[in-house]
C-alpha cells in the first residue's frame, strides 16, 4: 500500500536550519508530484512548498520563498525540504503529500493531493 513517511523534524533555534525528508513507497514515484504542507493546532494545512515529478517546476508559499528548498531523488523514491533561516513562525507538524494526477505544474492545494504522511513536529524556539 501507498506509504509516505516524514522524518528529521526537530527543534531548532530561530535562523537555524533543519532538513526533513519523506520516503515513498506503494506507488510510482518518479511520476508523482509532491508537495510539502504544514499545520498548528486551531488551523488549516498550509500549503509550504510543491515540486513536479523531474524536479524542474517548483512552487513555494510566499512566507517561505527565498528560505526553503523543496527538491527530490527519484531513484531513492525520496523527496526532501531544507529549510533555512527558519523563524518561531514556521512551528508547525510538516506533512509529505503526494498527487498522482500526472502533470508538470504542481498545485498548492491541499484538496489535489491523494496521499498524505503522519507529519513531523518542527519547533522553532530559543
Amino acid at each position: 500500500q501507498v506509504q509516505l513517511v516524514e522524518s528529521g523534524g526537530g527543534l531548532v533555534q530561530p535562523g537555524g536550519s533543519l532538513r526533513v525528508s519523506c520516503a515513498a513507497s506503494g506507488f510510482i514515484f518518479k511520476s508523482a508530484t509532491m508537495a510539502w504542507f504544514r499545520q498548528v493546532p486551531g488551523k488549516e494545512r498550509e500549503f509550504v512548498a510543491a515540486v513536479d515529478w523531474r524536479g524542474v517546476n517548483t512552487d513555494y508559499a510566499d512566507s517561505v520563498k527565498g528560505r526553503f528548498i523543496i527538491s527530490r531523488d527519484n531513484d531513492k523514491n525520496t523527496m526532501f525540504l531544507q529549510m533555512n533561516s527558519l523563524k518561531p513562525e514556521d512551528t508547525a507538524v510538516y506533512y509529505c503529500a503526494a498527487g498522482l494526477t500526472f502533470t508538470s505544474m504542481p498545485r498548492d492545494y491541499a484538496s489535489w493531493y491523494n496521499y498524505w504522511g503522519q507529519g513531523t513536529q518542527v519547533t522553532v524556539s530559543s
